[in-house]
């Protein structure tokens, strides 16, 4: 079956059914005469399957371990009930602190943070833990771009080094020319490398909110 129906069938975008194909967990057979993907009952049902461990918040990996017989779902899932109720638990102190700070009903303006921070901190020692709401994608973007130019400094650098270097002691102008474009193809391998990560970022599953 083509990827329209497994969608309609499974209930799962065409976006993630990609994804998945990208993260190794689904692996569909390619019609021989024209190279499209077949989606066969067996696809399906590893895509109900992914689905069902996506939806109790299993991460991807765990579930490529899971299929490839590393790790049991049982101890997986075991182990999940302990995460979710200790994030139930922080979740509930939130909604908790919530409602003291509402009880003030103070203004922005008005608002006097230290009394809270100060309780807020008591209770992370304690264990609580709050969330400060971040983008998960736009932190490995800056990531994947910070690492890219540093790599790409320590390249003009070595270039750099190259130059100095032939000006004291001349090599043959092919070699040195080799040896120049060394560190060029290796930046632009890298600056490859970064498009697509940030392709693969901005393509990467939706959220349940959206569309699981």
């Amino acid at each position: 079956m083509k990827i329209n129906e497994v969608e309609h069938l499974v209930g799962v975008t065409k976006k993630n059914i990609r994804f998945y194909e990208q993260q190794g967990l689904l692996h569909p057979k390619r019609n021989k005469e024209n190279g499209y993907r077949e989606y066969d009952e067996e696809d399906v049902e590893c895509l109900k399957k992914i689905k069902l461990l996506r939806k109790l918040s299993l991460p991807i990996e765990e579930i490529r371990r899971i299929q490839s017989g590393e790790l049991l779902l049982t101890d997986s899932l075991s182990r999940q009930i302990i995460v979710l109720e200790r994030e139930k638990t922080n979740l509930a102190e939130t909604v908790s602190m919530c409602e003291i700070v509402l009880e003030d009903k103070s203004l922005y303006q008005t608002l006097s943070p230290d009394q809270y921070l100060e309780r807020m901190m008591e209770m992370e020692e304690k264990g609580t833990t709050f969330k400060n709401v971040s983008n998960d994608t736009i932190l490995k973007k800056r990531g994947s771009i910070f690492a890219a130019i540093v790599f790409i400094l320590l390249m003009i650098a070595l270039d750099g080094m190259i130059v100095w270097a032939y000006t004291q002691d001349p090599i043959p102008y092919l070699l040195f020319g080799f040896f120049m474009m060394v560190p060029v193809i290796l930046v632009l391998a890298v600056i490859i490398a970064l498009l697509q990560r940030i392709k693969e970022l901005e393509g990467g599953e939706e959220d349940a909110a959206r569309k699981y």
